[in-house]
């Protein structure tokens, strides 16, 4: 079968500390070949970039967190991707959460720092890895209105609805491996074009189980899942999501 991707991990964090060798071997043995490691902060960014020295599997992106509401974190991240520009493959993970942030001024200050993140994409050309739980709708228009280009939305909660002005827009949209067990990302993947569809884990959390820690390899479970509710070969799957992960990122697989 084709080489697969995982567009979006946290393989930085402290869960994969004891074995995180074994879990990027398991996902290699499954057909993952390359997975993308999103940060919440800059100490996470720099510690995807040492961990991007020791397995060239992993490709580090930088990006700080939406529940993170600090304009010099954010201006202090953006300084972080301009110096590292040439080792990062995007900026994420960066977006909106009005799940997390309900109140009104703090939502203000997400939208201000992703629309920041969205000018710096556009400055450096690199593509934008964008959270937007409980925000779909208002992630989409922010981003269309400012502009943005490359642009992946990670585990989209939202409607079909609301992902169409990014499916014309060219954005791409990421399944999780818990599209095993939730009818949202079941019933979202029924209405998408293949053509705008990526692999992703989110591992460690995300899984095909509650509470089980998850990796890599089970983003064999989300192209399984796209091949059953599209009635499609999983090969004919993995060809597509590898050529969409190649058009938006690059060349750098």
């Amino acid at each position: 079968m084709h080489p697969l991707i995982d567009t979006h991990t946290h393989l930085y964090d402290e869960s994969f500390d004891a074995d995180r060798s074994e879990v990027i071997e398991r996902a290699r043995s499954a057909g993952i070949e390359q997975i993308i490691t999103v940060s919440e902060n800059v100490d996470d960014a720099r510690r995807n970039l040492a961990l991007a020295d020791r397995h060239t599997e992993l490709f580090p992106a930088a990006g700080l967190y939406p529940t993170y509401l600090d304009f010099d974190a954010a201006d202090g991240m953006g300084e972080f991707i301009r110096r590292n520009r040439d080792r990062l493959v995007a900026i994420g993970e960066v977006g909106l959460d009005y799940w997390a942030v309900q109140d009104e001024s703090e939502r203000d200050i997400q939208r201000r720092i992703l629309e920041a993140f969205v000018d710096l994409s556009l400055e450096l050309d690199l593509p934008l890895n964008v959270h937007s739980r409980s925000a779909g709708r208002h992630a989409v228009d922010l981003l269309l209105k400012r502009g943005a280009k490359r642009v992946q939305l990670h585990a989209f909660d939202g409607k079909a609805g609301a992902a169409q002005p990014a499916v014309e827009a060219g954005f791409f949209f990421s399944v999780p491996s818990s599209i095993k067990r939730s009818r949202q990302k079941q019933k979202l993947v029924r209405q998408l074009p293949l053509s705008s569809l990526l692999l992703e884990t989110d591992s460690p959390v995300l899984g095909p189980e509650p509470e089980k820690r998850n990796e890599p390899a089970n983003a064999v479970i989300a192209l399984e899942m796209i091949a059953e509710i599209k009635d499609i070969s999983k090969e004919a799957v993995a060809e597509a999501v590898y050529d969409n992960s190649r058009r938006l990122y690059g060349q750098i697989f």
